[in-house]
């Protein structure tokens, strides 16, 4: 009877322990998340104003079709995640855009929807829609971006996007 009521005591104590130290890392999160926005004066809707600027001018450029101006708002550290396919780092922005457009994308319409980090790298959330000739709707999905401080302006350090649409049948 000893061992089994030492057994119960030491699982109840484990246990306790567990939910303290699950506390303690939400606490941490949370208090990362407000840090992040809250640091050294960081200015949220001047950052959001500055990336929603930066979005609109790059979804010109795609517009246009200038896969070089696109590459150009990348950092030199930079790389793209997308579905379904390797890591694209700097030297290879220029070539996935081109063939990006190349494959009838006509527009790229983003939608940023939120805005958080400090003064050195932010974090942009949003949507995104890609439209064909006509202006017909070919995919809609979401994005992620890291921007990061390059020489006073914002330049993309990491960009990930997929798609809402249900994955094609065989």
């Amino acid at each position: 009877m000893k061992k089994i009521f030492s057994v119960f005591l030491l699982g109840r104590t484990f246990f306790l322990l567990s939910c303290n130290n699950s506390g303690n890392a939400n606490n941490a999160a949370e208090d990362s998340s407000t840090k992040m926005t809250k640091d050294n004066g960081f200015d949220r809707e001047k950052a959001r104003t500055a990336i929603t600027d930066e979005t609109a001018k790059f979804s010109d450029d795609f517009k246009r079709g200038d896969s070089v101006a696109l590459a150009a708002h990348y950092g030199p550290d930079a790389w793209i995640l997308p579905q379904n396919g390797e890591a694209v780092k700097k030297e290879g922005l220029v070539s996935f855009w081109g063939s990006f457009i190349r494959s009838g994308v006509k527009e790229l319409k983003l939608s940023v929807q939120d805005v958080s980090g400090n003064n050195d790298m932010v974090v942009e959330t949003g949507a995104y829609e890609l439209a064909g000739d006509n202006n017909k709707s070919i995919d809609k999905g979401k994005y992620v971006v890291v921007w990061k401080k390059e020489n006073d302006s914002w330049k993309i350090f990491r960009d990930i996007f997929n798609t809402n649409l249900p994955a094609a049948t065989k």
